[in-house]
């Protein structure tokens, strides 16, 4: 049965993916927030922190090992970085608290897999508790959706994964294009680095500048190529390069693939309006229609333009989101709307209208 009176957790409140979450949970019909919880800012009023808030939400900042922290949630949310939540989101399920977390901690369902994942991003790549991945549900509801709503503890996409596989996986399930030979071209925004400072994203080192970085060994990869695995039947290797851009926010997805024999541009949105035609945060744009970041910023919609090449045989889909409502915080709130059994489209539909 539905929930419709819903207590959430948030830790990791105060970075960006954290004040996204809560830009959304406080327009959502069916939920308060029962805490704010970071390691930094403690004591502090949200508002504080972020003025906009004033007003909307005012609530402290606890530290999460604080004795004194509400902590009577129906679900949990860990808007942190990888390693925080494979230390402690079993204290919430042992209670049957439900758990959201934005990290690759728990995107993979065994430890060789997470391992790999880990390796990528030079993080110890044993798991904290490997024994809890096999329970993890992979939260892109567009292709999990089902298993997302019987499932206690979800693993958000990344921000470029969920770009990237929106992109193409309609085109490799119906068996449009070649397995082989894809390539992915990221650029995002700053905002995908997260809030913490560093010499390479503060201003002088931003503006009118822009580079491609880990262009062999980008963590997202695995799971773009899994999940891309999963959707064609037979395995996905794909090129993917990232670039970080001079913007704030957004990501925009270019991706090449070779068409199969005999397939034009008509079978091409055909298949795509076939498997994303009742998913309310998917538009779909043919061949020469203009999309850009902006046309998604503060939204949790993913944007696609299809595009293809006869001269060269290639289908180039176009994929846009915001990495911090689609590619993280609108992504988390439509996991926890399917989880709790409520309208998956609660408090995202006018995103990107706050206050």
């Amino acid at each position: 049965m539905a929930k419709k009176h819903i207590t959430a957790g948030v830790i990791g409140a105060t970075g960006y993916g954290g004040v996204g979450l809560i830009e959304l949970l406080i327009n959502h019909p069916f939920v308060a927030i029962g805490a704010l919880m970071a390691k930094h800012d403690i004591e502090k009023p949200i508002s504080t922190i972020y003025p906009h808030l004033k007003g909307f939400c005012d609530l402290k900042v606890f530290d999460p090992l604080d004795p004194e922290c509400p902590n009577d949630f129906d679900i949990v949310f860990y808007a942190t970085p990888d390693g925080v939540g494979q230390k402690d989101a079993r204290r919430w399920l042992d209670r049957d608290i439900k758990v959201i977390d934005y990290s690759g901690d728990f995107r993979f369902n065994d430890s060789q897999s997470y391992a790999s994942y880990a390796k990528r991003i030079g993080r110890i790549e044993i798991h904290a508790d490997p024994g809890i991945l096999p329970s993890s549900t992979y939260g892109l509801p567009e292709l999990h959706r089902t298993k997302i709503a019987s499932s206690a503890l979800v693993g958000n996409p990344g921000c470029y994964a969920a770009a990237c596989i929106l992109g193409i996986a309609p085109a490799l399930k119906f068996g449009l294009v070649e397995r082989e030979g894809m390539v992915f071209d990221g650029k995002s925004g700053v905002s995908g680095a997260g809030k913490t400072p560093s010499p390479l994203f503060h201003f002088p080192a931003r503006h009118e500048s822009m580079n491609a970085y880990r262009v062999t060994g980008h963590q997202h990869v695995y799971e773009i190529e899994r999940e891309l695995t999963a959707v064609s039947g037979g395995e996905v290797t794909i090129t993917f390069t990232p670039h970080v851009v001079p913007l704030s926010r957004g990501i925009i997805a270019t991706i090449y693939a070779d068409l199969l024999p005999e397939v034009n541009g008509e079978r091409v949105k055909a298949a795509y309006q076939a498997l994303y035609a009742d998913e309310p945060f998917i538009r779909v744009f043919s061949h020469g229609e203009l999309i850009s970041t902006a046309d998604v910023r503060g939204s949790n919609f993913c944007n696609i333009s299809l595009n293809t090449d006869p001269r060269t045989g290639k289908l180039i889909v176009i994929s846009v989101i915001d990495n911090l409502v689609k590619g993280q915080a609108g992504n988390a709130l439509q996991n926890m709307n399917i989880m709790m059994g409520i309208e998956e489209t609660a408090g995202l539909m006018h995103a990107g209208n706050f206050p």
